[in-house]
This record gives structure tokens, C-alpha cells and sequence, in this order.
């Protein structure tokens, strides 16, 4: 195939997934309103301490950006599965990789975009210092991309599974973990104005890692689930 086509290709799935996420709202709105409502109880829960909500801040928005991010996860195939064109998919002439790519992409665009645009609003709640809000974009902006290349893999060896949900979670919430360490260092150490580069340096070398490996093992974890 030549590059137009594949461009093309990537373009049309692209442009399909969004369009199925739209029109179903529910998937577009709860990791959203998940990621809002965890970060909200946490003041109720704990008081409303200035000190304390600026300490632990960058933990809570991390945690809930994973844990909203994991809550959508299953979405990326399991449509695809359950109606049959995830086999087409794999039958297709174009490379499996990129297309897995481009649901990927989707799938960011539906989950991980939304946390992006509301996170400064409650960052802004926690009373997080300005001089870290930028940071915690910058975080979310390079870590959520890789939530979902890693929970791709998860959800393809799981696809063909009736109840995969806990299976998916024991596989991707170890990958997850040096993302929220460092994402989280970061923003506690932009704080109290550290310098930050290594951490968002390794948050860089991870993306650029999954977006190497990730679109690969998971056509091949596809490949293994649909056979």
C-alpha cells in the first residue's frame, strides 16, 4: 500500500471511532465526571486543610487520571469484538499496528483530552501553586498518551474474555506505576521550585517508548486473543 492509502486508512478509523464515542455520550462523559468526582470527595474526606490539599495534590489528580483513564479502557476493542469488525481489522491489508494506533488515538482524544482541559480548574480547587499547575499539564499532556498505548495491550490480551475487567487491572496498573511516580514527582518538586527536567525527560522516554513498542505487542495480543 502506498502512504496516501495508509494515511488514509488511519484517517477513516480515526474519524470512526469518534464518531461512535459521540454519539454515545456516556462513553465520552464518565471519565470525565469520574476524574471530577474523585478529586472533589477528597477534600470532604480529609478537610479542607490548605497545607494538607497542596501536599497530597499531585497524588490525587494522578491517581484519579489513572484510575478514570482504566475506566475507559475496555472501550478501545470491545465494540470492535462484540460486533465483529475487530477481525476485519486484522484481516486488513494495511499494517494491524498502525490502525491499533489510530483507536489508540481515539481513544486519548475521547478520555485523556477532557482530564487536560479540566485538571487546572482543580488543581486550582486543591489550591496547588501556579508555579506547578503548568507542570501538571505538561504531565498529563505526555502521561495520558501512555495510559492508553499501555492499557491497550492489557485490553487486547483480555478482549476475549467474558469478565476481563480484574485481569486487566492486575496486568496494566504495574505499568502504570513509574508514570504516576514520576509525574507526580515532578509536580510536588515544581512546587517548591525544583527543577523538574529529569522527571519530564523520563515521562518523554516513556511515550517515545510506547509509541515504539505498544501498537505492535498489541496487533500481536490480538492476533493471540482472536485465534
Amino acid at each position: 500500500m502506498n502512504r496516501l492509502s495508509l494515511t488514509q486508512a488511519f484517517v477513516y478509523l480515526l474519524r470512526r471511532d469518534l464518531t461512535l464515542a459521540f454519539r454515545n455520550r456516556a462513553e465520552f462523559a464518565n471519565p470525565m465526571l469520574f476524574f471530577v468526582l474523585v478529586i472533589s470527595l477528597f477534600p470532604l474526606a480529609i478537610g479542607a486543610l490548605p497545607t494538607l490539599l497542596q501536599t497530597i495534590a499531585p497524588g490525587i489528580i494522578w491517581v484519579a487520571a489513572l484510575l478514570a483513564a482504566m475506566l475507559s479502557l475496555d472501550s478501545i476493542f470491545r465494540s470492535d469484538f462484540d460486533d465483529g469488525s475487530l477481525e476485519q481489522l486484522l484481516l486488513s491489508a494495511h499494517p494491524v499496528p498502525v490502525l491499533v494506533l489510530a483507536k489508540v488515538c481515539a481513544h486519548w482524544l475521547v478520555t485523556g483530552m477532557p482530564l487536560l482541559v479540566i485538571a487546572p480548574v482543580l488543581a486550582e480547587m486543591l489550591g496547588m501553586p501556579s508555579s506547578a499547575q503548568g507542570v501538571l499539564l505538561l504531565t498529563i499532556l505526555i502521561g495520558t498518551p501512555i495510559l492508553s498505548l499501555l492499557g491497550s495491550i492489557g485490553v487486547a490480551l483480555t478482549v476475549g474474555l467474558p469478565k476481563g475487567g480484574i485481569i486487566l487491572s492486575l496486568l496494566v496498573l504495574p505499568l502504570y506505576v513509574p508514570v504516576l511516580i514520576f509525574a507526580t514527582s515532578a509536580i510536588s518538586g515544581a512546587a517548591v521550585g525544583l527543577d523538574v527536567s529529569a522527571q519530564i525527560n523520563m515521562l518523554l522516554a516513556f511515550l517515545f517508548l510506547s509509541l515504539s513498542l505498544s501498537p505492535w505487542a498489541t496487533a500481536a495480543a490480538l492476533r493471540m486473543s482472536m485465534s
